[in-house]
């Protein structure tokens, strides 16, 4: 699953939707011993609808423009807060790099820094999605197995990052990526240990965990992505389109957070359209063809109002059917989060899913509260940084050798990518452009788990899921 969002059935963050799926889908789906359902993970419920969300129309792309600031020599200091400059001044279209803002601060983590709060309790995945190198460490020989498929390369020394492309991505996932780590080591410099890392923008994961079993097995290659999934060990990151989605006018993930709360608040729970919702690509997967098979016909309605969504139309239109804030008025009712559909027979499923909604309201609500608060509140800008920073930071620790930088590798900053970008790319960089370092340490890693507390987890989702596939049997028994 993607980091946020349904790799399946729908775009969203985890993109951010499709956030993601990254950090939600990995809390419920991931982790070792982890048991395959005969469901499908269709939605996770924010602001009643969360299966696909990767629009925004051009009423937003209105949005603040900021303007980059040309010549800022000074660095200006506060309490622990240090000013970003941008340097775009003419003579450094260049693109190239100024004096390393690592080297120009750099903060040891201590104790006179404010207090900083366990981060959320999904973090614990970090320790999960590494341990396959948690006895043999990570070598060099293993990085460089992972460039199989990779896009590109990157370095980290000396809190200085460096760039290696081997093919381009499709559209700007690999720019937004990277454009989004550029900023994590501006908000906290010269934290992060030397590391290198190989990073494929394709969403389906590769790293099959069936070949890394066995007394003889070697260690899999260390592989970053924005998805995973129960059979596979590829380790996920952040999704790109929580810096922006240009092709598609998905603005950066902190503006885009604060419109879907206005569109929430905007109808009622008890007066949005009591179907389950849908909307987004159904050719890119064969699961999203078959689950259009549920769109109500004249002989059936299995209570789904599911829409394909041709890009290339919604751009030449400006989007404006498109706006994700302007959808809720759907809901589909999850269990805590999200409500688990049988992939094997979706319609009947979602009807069901729809109809218990329908007949136990406050429960309903309750729930899809839980969700938009869950996303409000451990889902923002702040938790997406620090996941980011745990995650390389714990992965650098299981380097067995000093990382150098390649020969033919170039030196990434804000400068190189900002100063030469147009249109929304950068007006998409400009908005999520970070203006100063973080004035606390980032938040505090939760332990792993121990293995009594990882089956319980597991087990109590399994449960959860196998008590729906008992109301839906009894349901239709009764029809």
């Amino acid at each position: 699953m993607r980091w946020i969002g349904n790799q399946e059935l729908g775009e969203m963050f985890w993109h951010g939707s499709r956030i993601y799926t990254g950090i939600l889908n990995r809390q419920l789906n991931k982790g070792p011993a982890r048991t395959r359902t005969t469901v499908l993970f269709v939605i996770v419920l924010f602001l009643g609808v969360f299966i696909s969300v990767r629009w925004i129309d051009d009423s937003i792309r209105g949005a603040s423009k900021q303007k980059i600031v040309e010549n800022p020599i000074a660095i200006h200091k506060h309490p622990q807060r240090i000013e970003i400059p941008l340097n775009c001044s003419a003579g450094n279209r260049t693109r190239s790099c100024p004096v390393s803002f690592s080297e120009t601060f750099q903060r040891e983590n201590d104790d006179s820094s404010p207090s900083s709060p366990v981060c959320p309790d999904y973090f614990r995945w970090i320790h999960e999605d590494l341990r396959p190198w948690k006895e043999t460490g990570i070598t060099k020989e293993m990085v460089e197995s992972a460039r199989k498929t990779a896009n590109f390369r990157l370095v980290i020394v000396k809190g200085r990052a460096y760039l290696e492309t081997f093919k381009k991505s499709f559209q700007t996932r690999d720019v937004f990526t990277l454009w989004g780590i550029s900023q994590m080591l501006n908000r906290y410099p010269g934290r992060l240990p030397d590391l290198e890392l190989m990073f494929d923008c394709v969403d389906w994961p590769v790293v099959q965990t069936r070949h890394y079993r066995g007394p003889n097995a070697t260690a899999p290659p260390p592989l970053f992505r924005y998805c995973g999934d129960d059979s596979t060990l590829d380790i996920v990151f952040p999704d790109w389109s929580f810096w922006g989605w240009p092709e598609v006018n998905v603005r950066p993930w902190e503006y885009l957070l604060k419109k879907l709360k206005e569109g929430n608040e905007r109808t009622k729970w008890i007066d949005r359209e009591p179907y389950a919702y849908w909307k987004g690509n159904p050719h890119v997967a064969s699961t999203r063809q078959d689950l259009m098979k549920c769109n109500a016909s004249d002989k059936q309605d299995w209570y789904a109002r599911l829409y394909k969504q041709d890009w290339i139309r919604e751009s030449q239109k400006g989007f404006k059917q498109s706006d994700l804030s302007q959808q809720c008025t759907h809901s589909l009712q999850p269990v805590h989060h999200y409500w688990p559909i049988r992939e094997d027979d979706k319609c009947r499923s979602i009807k069901f899913a729809v109809d218990w909604g329908n007949h136990h309201k406050q429960k309903a609500q309750a729930i899809g509260k839980a969700a938009s608060e869950f996303i409000q509140e451990e889902l923002k800008m702040d938790y997406v940084y620090d996941y980011m920073f745990h995650l390389l930071n714990e992965y650098a620790k299981l380097f067995k050798y000093k990382p150098t930088v390649p020969e033919q590798a170039r030196e990434l900053c804000p400068e190189v990518m900002a100063c030469s970008a147009k249109g929304l790319e950068k007006e998409f960089m400009m908005d999520s452009r970070l203006k100063a370092t973080k004035d606390t340490n980032p938040c505090t890693m939760p332990p792993p788990f121990d293995p009594q507390s990882l089956r319980v987890f597991l087990k109590r989702k399994a449960n959860s899921i196998h008590q729906v596939g008992l109301w839906e049997k009894k349901y239709w028994e009764k029809l």
